[in-house]
């Protein structure tokens, strides 16, 4: 009984003592700080550059200069490649399909229209027109200008795509077709391309610089196929 009081009486005098001691403060350390994961710059894939020509590896080209790109099962966005603007020159005017209407692939579908002429360009793919590019109206230049981004020219419901995009170019095929294109190019105009495919340079924005009217409207009809 005495053993219990005295272990009692001795625990409530560390009791009291404890209370009585100043405690001391937890204070919290902050966490290093983490820092920022670097930012990782996303390449941004260049067209590839054939003899002075950029030809973007993600579409799908006619022989025509046209170019096609699968937008859906159905859906495929259509425009000139950088071989024809450049050799089209400045437009004036373009005329192109109504919505509606019914294009079969390889024929004559929109027009160029330049210092009083005009030349067909035919259709890579076969389908419905769905939509044009609006801004086109106001800017059919910039078809030329910006041929694989704002200047697109339409859209068209293709039910068959797959079939179209077995007749067009890509890969290998389409570097090869460009690099003959420039070729028969610069042995009608040497002086529009100079040495452009041997020293890696891009050919003059505006081909028609150097030839007539007249020259301009055979040689496009001949690259167009129309």
């Amino acid at each position: 009984m005495v053993v219990l009081l005295v272990i009692a009486t001795f625990a409530i005098l560390l009791l009291i003592d404890y209370l009585r001691s100043p405690q001391p403060v937890l204070a919290l350390q902050p966490r290093p700080a983490v820092p920022p994961a670097p930012e990782v710059a996303v390449p941004r894939t260049r067209p590839a550059l054939v003899n002075g020509f950029f030809l973007p590896e993600n579409l799908r080209y006619h022989p025509g200069h046209a170019w096609a790109l699968s937008e859906g099962p159905q859906l495929v966005r259509v425009g000139l490649d950088d071989f024809a603007a450049r050799l089209t020159g400045k437009l004036d005017r373009l005329t192109l399909p109504q919505r509606g209407q019914w294009l079969r692939q390889g024929e004559k579908t929109w027009t160029l229209h330049r210092d009083g002429a005009a030349v067909d360009m035919v259709s890579p793919i076969e389908g419905e027109v769905t939509d044009v590019n609006p801004a086109l109206l106001l800017d059919p230049d910039l078809a030329r200008r910006d041929p694989y981004g704002e200047g697109w020219l339409l859209t068209v419901k293709a039910p068959d795509a797959r079939t179209s995009f077995r007749n067009l170019l890509g890969g290998s095929l389409a570097r090869f077709w460009m690099e003959d294109s420039a070729r028969r190019l610069q042995r009608h105009v040497p002086e529009a391309l100079g040495a452009v495919a041997q020293d890696g340079g891009v050919a003059l924005a505006d081909l028609t610089t150097h030839m007539p009217d007249a020259q301009w409207t055979r040689l496009a009809r001949e690259f167009f196929l129309s």
